[in-house]
Order: structure tokens, then sequence, then C-alpha cells
């Protein structure tokens, strides 16, 4: 398991965090080090990353082979349950029927910043504060927005920075729990296959938030990155007890990447072939939340 435990961060990366913080006011520096929203896509904006993805074994598509196709059957089930459940729609908010319209043309043709004010929470609301608002089993998980998971083992460069991520606090665990896992967790400034921000363990669910149809291609290609390593990280912890066929096919983290009207849903999966592991997506859902005057808003 030697190459799970965690790592320490090299001295050129903490010189140029230095380098950074010292050339603005302390206040405005974070553990997380986040970038600002046009530099941290733009990787992501050449088509060939998809391409990159797949040397590293991830593939934005689903799995094809002779006798397999796709999620599992248990996934299947869950992904129609998702869909078909029963939602309560919240009483007052700018999706309500007499303001819909409004509201869609207050945000047509505005910048990302406005699309993640108005709309974001209402795509993906908030776990922390559907738990404040009396969602006891929430209570275990923790979100980040915009913040770079600088204590996770990435793919490629840079590390992922998605618009929102939600993950699991420390206070989910046992004491017995984080004596077990502490040396492939390590210390608050090491890096990690398990690890997003410093105090998220485990994330399982990203949304990234962009302007335009095309864009939104760049969205998919930030969130497969980000979940590859969500998944990698369930994968491999499974693997050190011996466990991971028990994960072949089955989702184990979600994303969502949309605009001002449209929404991708995706289910991120592993394939296990042996000691090798690939990676893959499942569309569970695309749709326009403004088509036939709301209805699926």
């Amino acid at each position: 398991m030697n190459h799970l435990l965690a790592r320490k961060k090299s001295l050129s990366s903490l010189r140029r965090k230095r380098s950074k913080a010292g050339s603005v006011t302390p206040s405005s520096t974070t553990p997380s080090d986040q970038t600002r929203r046009e530099e941290k896509s733009t990787p992501y904006q050449d088509p060939r990353y998809r391409t990159l993805l797949e040397t590293k074994g991830s593939f934005i598509g689903k799995y094809v082979s002779k006798n397999e196709e796709g999620i599992n059957n248990k996934s299947k089930d869950i992904c129609r349950e998702l869909l078909e459940r029963n939602q309560t729609v919240p009483e007052d908010s700018l999706f309500h029927d007499d303001i819909f319209k409004d509201t869609y043309e207050m945000i047509q043709e505005r910048n990302e910043a406005k699309v993640i004010q108005d709309i974001a929470r209402l795509i993906v609301p908030s776990a922390q504060s559907l738990a404040a608002h009396g969602a006891k089993q929430l209570k275990i998980l923790i979100e980040s927005v915009n913040e770079g998971w600088n204590n996770s083992i990435p793919v490629t460069k840079p590390h992922p920075q998605p618009d929102y991520t939600v993950g699991f606090k420390r206070s989910a665990f046992s004491d017995d729990q984080l004596n077990k896992i502490q040396p492939i967790i390590g210390e608050l400034t090491d890096t990690s296959y398990f690890m997003a921000t410093y105090y998220m363990y485990f994330p399982f669910l990203t949304c990234e938030v962009k302007c335009g149809t095309a864009a939104l291609d760049i969205a998919d290609r930030q969130n497969a990155h980000s979940m590859t390593l969500a998944v990698r990280g369930i994968v491999e912890l499974f693997r050190l007890v011996k466990r991971e066929k028990e994960l072949h096919r089955e989702i184990l983290a979600f994303s969502i990447s949309h605009d001002h009207r449209t929404v991708r849903i995706y289910g991120h999966y592993p394939v296990i072939n042996g000691p090798k592991t690939t990676f893959y997506r499942h569309p569970i859902r695309t749709f326009d939340f403004t088509e036939l005057d709301g209805k699926e808003k």
C-alpha cells in the first residue's frame, strides 16, 4: 500500500505558494489557493484534454465490451428511483410559477457569476443549508465553493477546482476509523488519494457552471477530472481489503454541468479488470429546464 500513503507537498510547490502569498495581503490567501474562474478553466478548453484523460484511464463516455455495457443493474435502479421520486418544491424561489419567465429573462446572456448567484443553488441545493434546515442525515457532509483540491493527488495538472463540491467532514468518522486511515490521509498539508481540500474527505458530488452550450463541454471535462479522483479514491480503499470487485460498473459519484437553461447530470463509475481500473461516465439526464414553460424546472 506504499503508493497510497499520504505525500508531503514538494518544496517548489510550497515556495510558489509563499511567493504568491507575499504579493497579496494575508487576509486574501486561503489554504486551497483558489485561482480565478477564467484561469482554472483554461486547461479544459482544449478539446485534446479529453484524449489526455483517456491516457490516464478516464473516459468521457460509457463502458462497452462484448459481455457488458455501461453501469450495472443496481446503479440503473438507483438512477431510476432518483428521477422518479417526488421532490419537495421550494415555496419561495426564482423558479416559482408566477415569476419563472421573469427569472429566465433576467439571466439570459449574463455572465457565470450571475448564473451561479441566481440559479446554481436551485439546480444543486446546498447540502449544508439543507442540514441546517433539519436534514440531520446530511450533517456528516461538508461543501466547498470554488476551492482548489490542493490536498488531492490529481491525474493531470492543475488540481481540480469545482464551482461546488460535496464530501465528508472529519466528524463523519469515528476515532477508530480516523486512526486506521491516518497513514493514507496524512496531515493537513499533505496530499492524498482520499482528500479534496484539507477539510474534505472522499468528495462525491461536483457542479460546474458555464455560459453557452459549447462551454458545457468544458464543464464536463472539469467534472470528469474531479470525479475520476473521487472514484479512484473509493476503488483504492476497497483494493486494500481485496473487495474492489464489488464496485465494478457501480456509480460512486455524481456531477452536474449547467448554464442558464441546460442541465447535464452524470454518474461516474469504475470498471475493474484485475489490477487495472478505468473510469467512465454515465449520462443520467440532460434537459432544458425552460422548455414547455418550465415544466421540468
